[in-house]
């Protein structure tokens, strides 16, 4: 009897010893994912066919993308820490680092070579037809720099037109509706326009170098998620290798991820750009660097009085993502 009693209390101790032991065990902190930003133009998309593909999760990080039309009310947002990070253009970063220097942008992720255009009513056969008409574009941005360095090629200054704050998606019914003569937009907006009688009369072909997309992130978010950030960048250079070999296939799943028709969808006038470009593209000494084009926009928001200072340029960057975890 007490021999069986003996065991037992064994089998009591081991057993409680067994949950303490399960009950104190650390369990692993499962980090939320990054919250991205991104809008409908086409050179943004790789990071849809990384995340249909599953780049993001093999290179370690789980991440939700959010796809919104109006930029304008998504940078505020992302101001106030809705997003860990967004998609901006380079002049985008520029103009919002001047009031909120707390981001920073980590890549490159594409340039536009002709995807950018002003699109025009048919009676404006040129840009010199432009003087003292109506131009839409989103004013204080890079799409105000983008449609000047067009006026400029005609010898025009936007004091010779009259210049209407409207979104890419706005043109189309701008134009429609003759609120506009001509304006800045984008696919799939272009097509809409093009249905409704308007042509396109410049394209950002004639201005290389000039429109960046750049994945931005929350100083925060640098700070405290560093691993997953490289992850981030990793899987979608990836996903943008993977689009550019497979065109097609990279097309249909953006077309089935925002329900758009396939036939807007197309790289041609984007360059998507790889690891060893955005490396160039980082080094100052570079003819073609980010910051020299970045000086660009920073002068012209300061001389339109957009802003009234800008930062040290180099601390809107951070490059330290480009290279292998030290």
């Amino acid at each position: 009897m007490f021999k069986f009693l003996r065991y037992v209390s064994i089998f009591l101790i081991i057993a409680c010893l067994l949950f303490a032991c399960h009950a104190w065990a650390p369990t692993e902190f499962k980090r939320p994912p990054l919250k991205v930003e991104f809008t409908s133009f086409v050179g943004e998309h790789s990071g849809i066919i990384a995340q249909e593909k599953g780049f993001f999760k093999a290179q370690g990080v789980d991440v939700e993308l959010i796809h919104k039309r109006y930029i304008q009310l998504e940078i505020a947002n992302f101001s106030a820490g809705k997003y860990d990070g967004i998609i901006l253009t380079l002049g985008g970063l520029i103009n919002l680092g001047a009031t909120n220097p707390d981001i920073q942008g980590v890549a490159v992720i594409d340039e536009s070579t002709g995807a950018d255009v002003v699109v025009a009513q048919s009676q404006i056969k040129t840009v010199a037809d432009l003087k003292g008409k109506k131009l839409g574009a989103n004013l204080g941005g890079f799409s105000e720099v983008f449609v000047t360095e067009m006026l400029k090629s005609a010898k025009l200054t936007s004091d010779d037109v009259n210049l209407l704050k409207l979104e890419a998606l706005e043109i189309p019914q701008g134009l429609k509706n003759n609120v506009i003569q001509a304006g800045h937009t984008w696919e799939p907006y272009l097509s809409e326009a093009i249905k409704s009688g308007g042509h396109i009369l410049f394209t950002s072909k004639q201005t290389p170098g000039l429109i960046l997309d750049m994945i931005v992130f929350r100083s925060d978010t640098i700070r405290d998620r560093p691993e997953d950030i490289r992850a981030f960048v990793r899987g979608w250079l990836q996903a943008s290798a993977y689009w550019k070999a497979n065109v097609q296939e990279g097309n249909a799943i953006v077309s089935k991820a925002l329900k758009i028709p396939s036939n807007t969808i197309s790289l041609e006038g984007i360059k998507l750009t790889d690891l060893a470009e955005n490396q160039k593209l980082f080094q100052s000494s570079n003819p073609n660097s980010i910051y020299k084009t970045a000086k660009i926009y920073a002068d012209f928001f300061i001389r339109s009085g957009n802003v009234t200072r800008i930062p040290e340029l180099k601390s809107f960057f951070n490059s330290s993502f480009l290279n292998p975890a030290s």
